[in-house]
């Protein structure tokens, strides 16, 4: 016998995500109860420009209560491509658009409590071209070179889980050693 869901309802709806309580039937018949966090897709953008420069942006997390160094990444929006979304958000967030956007790959990122699969690009051939940056983000691009970005992540001066997949994607493209 599977695993099935017995009951899942929404007990809280925010901005951002929802929470709905499951209850989940084990394949030897027993129940628990889980809290599941449900949350829109979303993309996480890995620009390099052709001088070899990584695009970082630096903003507050209020979960961490601080600054974080993150790749630019975002929400995909409700019948929303993820190429579509990970190209409107490295516009919004450091000003650039990408004539080559590549897929990396995909992951779930809290898959014990949470739905939310990311997207992971590689934007390339970048271009001037900003979008207005949604109005609750305040962000400060930040660039380094290749072998700079793969030292901080290596040093763990990079905190964010989503960049160090990206990079741990786009490594054999970029940084071969």
């Amino acid at each position: 016998m599977p695993y099935k869901i017995i009951r899942q309802d929404t007990v809280y709806s925010g901005k951002v995500f929802n929470i709905e309580e499951v209850i989940l039937e084990f394949p030897d018949g027993h129940q628990a109860r889980y809290d599941l966090v449900k949350h829109n897709p979303s993309v996480t953008i890995l620009p390099v420009d052709k001088e070899g420069l990584v695009y970082f942006v630096r903003q507050y997390r209020l979960g961490v209560v601080g600054d974080l160094l993150e790749l630019p990444a975002g929400v995909i929006e409700d019948s929303e491509e993820p190429e579509a979304c990970a190209r409107r958000e490295v516009r919004e967030e450091i000003g650039l658009a990408a004539s080559q956007m590549t897929l990396l790959g995909q992951a779930f990122l809290i898959p014990g409590y949470g739905n939310e699969l990311m997207n992971f690009f590689l934007a390339e051939g970048l271009t001037i071209d900003p979008l207005l940056p949604d109005a609750d983000e305040s962000l400060d691009v930040v660039r380094f070179t290749i072998p700079e970005t793969y030292n901080l992540a290596e040093s763990g001066k990079l905190m964010d889980s989503k960049t160090l997949a990206a990079l741990t994607l786009a490594r054999s493209r970029l940084y071969p050693r």
